[in-house]
């Protein structure tokens, strides 16, 4: 009798191990991931422009006002729908008065400290680092049951 209670328990414990590690796709219903799409297409539109306006800036050295409409106006889906790549994002444009500044500032003779430039410079590469996990967030994120309870039971502990 023993060797079949041993067993039973080696088969439960291995059939739970292999059932935690199946993946699990996290779905959105079909109004929030066409709601997601459209935010992500027109602020990735807003951060292709800026980009491009960082680049003339580069070319040119004369100052832009940066594009920020789209952002403002889908906030609050991708604070939702995006909870990973939000809060990069939600720095990066409030960064851009601070790099509006960078630009405008001058030294002698029209130059530009390197400091302003390394800001300049250090928005552009963030704003395609947002722009990659912006696309990405798109995608149904792809997850174990043993992930997904992990998460959960942390979401419970940190409420209490």
């Amino acid at each position: 009798m023993e060797p079949l209670i041993a067993a039973v328990v080696v088969a439960s414990t291995v059939a739970a191990a292999l059932w935690l590690r199946a993946p699990v796709v996290e779905r959105r219903s079909p109004e929030a991931q066409a709601a997601l799409e459209r935010a992500v297409a027109a602020v990735d539109r807003e951060l292709a422009a800026d980009l491009e306006l960082t680049t003339m800036f580069d070319q040119t050295k004369q100052a832009f006002v940066m594009e920020l409409g789209q952002f403002e106006a889908w906030r609050e889906v991708l604070a939702r729908e995006a909870p990973a790549a939000f809060p990069f994002l939600a720095d990066l444009y409030g960064r851009i008065p601070a790099m509006e500044s960078a630009m405008e500032r001058r030294g002698p003779a029209g130059s530009i400290s390197d400091a302003d430039r390394a800001l300049v410079n250090e928005w552009e590469g963030d704003a395609r680092e947002a722009q990659r996990s912006l696309r990405a967030s798109t995608v149904p994120r792809r997850a174990t049951r043993w992930r997904w309870l992990r998460e959960r039971l942390a979401v419970r502990r940190s409420a209490t």
